[in-house]
């Protein structure tokens, strides 16, 4: 998915590192992906550890995470993707919301496709009402559909605004790919929780932080994918029809070296590691000063080229340089 701060790209990076201060065989350890987005480290780590604990406060994230960290044996899912593809569309809350055919004054996605997206929604939604399906072909459905969706956006990047033309891709006909995961044998905890409240219940060796940087709020940049997840009855506001949506602490100058401060006191983890770059709203100095209070702290950093999306041009991508900090924490 095209994701703001997604660490797809530094995966390698965050991993050798964890391996050079930890040891190459982590087969024992629990590691925990608190801020999971689209779950790219847990996933990393997923085969290679004890267990994995994922979460994330965004209803879409704990989705993709409950399907690629959660499942974890194999689903017999191809006759189900089948038949969602050949399903009639239905004018559902997705069309009626956010496409400009029904009035709306939406464009998130063409008429048709918004049409297909309440079609196998709905049809996912029976599904599990009339327990014809369980919770793991559940989540591995709506998460397909998410991504599938997600790629046919008429959007320059985040969901925060559409685009006035239907742009090549969102021309494109919808059709349903499985979002495969990988199996192992081993059970892994997911979570849909305030981090600060979860890191109380938990505990293991590796702890992985990946907080927001800045001030932009995921749940107002990502609010069509928590709808399509939620598929719920609320009336969209303004021009763009967002919903209600929870406000993180880590988005805030004012609340976030209180709440950073918080999570790593209450941390139950022998090993600490932050991700966090040169534009965030902690400096690497404030980073420090916390973390130096609970252990032995180290810090590496890696210069690299992001990729951010050009307003000018629908979603193709320009290189952006910065810097990222893994900030290293062995803690007392």
């Amino acid at each position: 998915m095209n994701y703001i701060g997604s660490k797809n790209k530094l995966s390698s990076f965050i991993e050798d590192t964890i391996k050079s201060v930890i040891g190459n065989d982590l087969s024992d350890k629990i590691f925990c992906d608190i801020f999971a987005g689209t779950g790219i480290i847990g996933r990393k780590f997923k085969s290679k550890v004890k267990q994995v604990i994922s979460n994330d406060f965004e209803y879409y994230s704990y989705v993709l995470i409950r399907n690629y960290i959660g499942n974890h044996n194999p689903l017999n899912y191809q006759e189900n993707i089948n038949y969602l593809n050949d399903l009639e569309e239905v004018e559902g809350f997705i069309y009626k919301n956010y496409c400009l055919g029904s009035g709306s004054g939406r464009q998130y996605f063409s008429d048709k496709n918004g049409k297909k997206i309440d079609a196998i929604r709905q049809k996912i939604e029976e599904w599990k009402s009339k327990k014809e399906i369980n919770s793991d072909m559940y989540y591995f459905l709506i998460a397909s559909l998410l991504e599938t969706a997600d790629k046919l956006a008429n959007t320059a990047s985040v969901y925060g605004a559409f685009l006035k033309k239907l742009k090549k891709s969102a021309q494109k006909d919808l059709i349903l790919e499985p979002a495969l995961f990988d199996i192992s044998k081993n059970k892994h905890q997911v979570y849909n929780e305030d981090s600060n409240k979860l890191i109380k219940k938990i505990e293991g060796d590796i702890l992985y932080l990946d907080p927001p940087y800045n001030a932009r709020q995921y749940g107002a940049n990502y609010h069509i994918l928590n709808t399509i997840a939620k598929y719920d009855s609320f009336i969209p506001k303004g021009k763009t029809g967002l919903r209600k949506y929870k406000r993180s602490k880590y988005c805030s100058r004012t609340s976030v070296i209180n709440e950073f401060e918080n999570l790593i006191k209450n941390a139950k983890f022998k090993y600490i590691f932050l991700s966090y770059n040169n534009e965030g709203l902690m400096t690497e100095s404030e980073v420090k000063k916390i973390m130096s209070k609970y252990g032995n702290y180290d810090i590496i950093k890696k210069d690299y080229q992001r990729f951010k999306a050009d307003r000018t041009e629908n979603r193709n991508h320009k290189a952006d340089s910065t810097t990222e900090y893994l900030h290293i924490l062995g803690k007392n």
